[in-house]
């Protein structure tokens, strides 16, 4: 999740709201192309979740941080909460449970964002080894139940806890217990927002079956090979889903813009203090008419933190968000960034992915959906298996990647980074299937030995 924003500017219109998300909008030359990835802190010794406090606690992994990248400390109050790259760059902070995300400065090309995921891995584990610590990457915690899971010292995580229970039945599990990673990609127009914002929502349960990797509940199969992705379903309907309004006619910034007003907010930030107005309207406060701010205007970085808490499969703010994967592997976190830059940044595979999914109604779409967290690549959508289709649009995105040819230093182009995903297609069995397989076979029914197969 995204750290908090403090901007003042007073909004009191909706047609402000549309301008900057307009604002968004970026000549080709601009694009970027911007990973998070979130990862499950562990004790070395016995497999045990990391608290935030003490000598070997998420705040001593922190302060090495610091130490080792010279990044700038972000605070709640006296409370380190994560690190800033002073340069303008990347930031590291805390999901709720302590899963321990970067956030990737915008870059160029994916051979520049897994040099950076790279660095990043290395220095945690400079710094974590010494502290008997590692780090797990998975798209849920296999091993502990939510009650042994720690709660970070974040303001906002105490209000969404409390909240979570009264929308879903899920969310506690969300906040605590999963882990993501996804791909911020940039747009030109409204127009091109709309085209990509569409291509991505339908084909985000493809790369959800592509990148299934959360098989595990405290300590056994689940029955879901992404429960991760089966979690958000039963979370918070009024903030996650296919946003089926996208595909309407009259699309654009102005229905999200509508949209996000009535998504209920979760809270407001004033200084440092968090007040709490779950549930309320984002459009009274644009009035100057909520009860817990009386006649205070709505402010830009109320806006920005409402977007941050909204949380569909594609999330539009000055950026579109890819929320579908779980995260895995190393290889697999260059992987998803380079599936979506080839088919979103080529306006070729553009418009081809666009013709696999064109005609897929809003009733397909969402039963893939439901589909996908339990049957991954055997789900089914307009006659065909989700394998067969995440084939072609593979094949589109590596098509996009070699148009865009950018190559490393070695001359390489980005296409490489898509090969785990075409090892998944060619074996047919998802990462979480391969996981089942090791349980089954020589974990001999434990989850034990994935501390070690699956850490940084």
């Amino acid at each position: 999740m995204a750290r908090d924003t403090l901007d003042a500017t007073p909004l009191h219109s909706r047609d402000e709201l549309v301008a900057w998300m307009e604002g968004g909008n970026k000549p080709e030359s601009a694009f970027r192309i911007g990973t998070e990835h979130e990862k499950i802190p562990f004790t070395l010794g016995r497999h045990e979740p990391v608290p935030y406090h003490g000598p070997v606690g998420i705040h001593a992994v922190l302060e090495g941080m610091k130490a080792k990248t010279g990044w700038d400390p972000i605070l709640e109050g006296e409370t380190l909460i994560g690190l800033a790259d002073p340069r303008g760059g990347g930031a590291i902070s805390l999901e709720p449970g302590g899963q321990f995300e970067l956030s990737g400065a915008p870059l160029m090309s994916i051979h520049e964002t897994c040099s950076e995921i790279n660095t990043h891995l290395s220095h945690l584990r400079e710094v974590a080894d010494p502290l008997g610590l590692g780090f797990l990457g998975i798209g849920m915690s296999p091993k502990w139940t939510r009650a042994e899971t720690p709660v970070m010292p974040k303001g906002r995580y105490r209000i969404m806890s409390a909240y979570m229970p009264k929308v879903g039945t899920l969310g506690l599990d969300m906040m605590f217990r999963t882990c993501t990673v996804q791909v911020n990609l940039d747009f030109a127009s409204e127009a091109d927002m709309v085209r990509k914002l569409r291509v991505s929502l339908a084909l985000q349960p493809i790369a959800t079956a592509l990148f299934a990797n959360s098989p595990f509940t405290e300590g056994k199969p689940n029955g879901f090979l992404s429960f991760r992705s089966e979690i958000w379903r039963h979370t918070d309907a009024d903030r996650s889903g296919m946003l089926a309004f996208a595909f309407e006619p009259g699309m654009g910034f102005e229905r999200y813009v509508d949209y996000a007003l009535d998504v209920p907010m979760y809270f407001v930030k004033r200084g440092e203090t968090y007040i709490d107005v779950a549930g309320s309207s984002f459009r009274d406060l644009l009035a100057g008419r909520h009860p817990a701010l009386p006649g205070e205007a709505a402010t830009l970085s109320d806006w920005i933190n409402h977007l941050s808490t909204i949380f569909p499969e594609v999330r539009l703010k000055r950026f579109l968000e890819m929320r579908g994967a779980d995260a895995g592997p190393w290889a697999e976190l260059c992987g998803l960034p380079a599936f979506w830059t080839g088919l979103l940044y080529d306006r070729t595979s553009l418009d081809a992915a666009w013709e696999i999914a064109k005609d897929w109604t809003d009733e397909q779409r969402q039963r893939l959906r439901d589909d996908v967290p339990r049957l991954a690549l055997k789900a089914e959508i307009g006659g065909r298996s989700v394998a067969e289709v995440a084939r072609a649009v593979l094949e589109i995105s590596r098509a996009g990647l070699a148009r865009r040819a950018m190559r490393d230093s070695q001359g390489r182009d980005e296409t490489r980074f898509l090969a785990p995903l075409e090892e998944t297609l060619a074996s047919g069995r998802t990462p979480a299937e391969r996981l089942l397989e090791l349980y089954a076979g020589p974990w001999h029914g434990s989850v034990e030995p994935a501390f070690t197969a699956l850490a940084y």
